[in-house]
């Protein structure tokens, strides 16, 4: 079972597979955003890799963070373009706390979408 570091939160054991999005808000309990719901549109739900970057990413991922300036080289990434199958280690730097945002968004599902192109 993977386990997800999140810095200043703690260390969970996660469903192998599960959005990173998701696990975020249901095992560490944190107000990750994802105003979009989960799609690669906004890019709110961004997370900072400190290890365990996955090397593939969908092509809606790259898309969008090209569009916004926010290339891999930033270490950024789509938490609901990711899912958990390794040990990783994340940044939540996208929060409501502090967004002036009236909700985190609508509930992703549970496989990522739109269905992924792994570049």
């Amino acid at each position: 079972m993977p386990q997800l570091t999140v810095e200043g939160v703690g260390t969970f054991f996660v469903p192998a597979g599960k959005r990173l999005v998701l696990v975020l808000e249901d095992e560490a309990k944190i107000d990750q955003l994802h105003s979009c719901g989960g799609h690669a549109r906004c890019t709110t739900c961004r997370v900072k890799f400190i290890s365990g970057e996955p090397t593939k990413v969908t092509q809606a991922e790259r898309s969008i963070l090209a569009a916004r300036g926010l290339g891999a080289e930033a270490g950024l990434r789509l938490s609901c373009q990711i899912t958990c199958d390794h040990d990783m280690r994340v940044m939540a730097i996208s929060r409501l706390a502090g967004s002036g945002k009236e909700d985190v968004g609508p509930r992703p599902a549970d496989i990522i979408t739109p269905p992924p192109v792994w570049t």
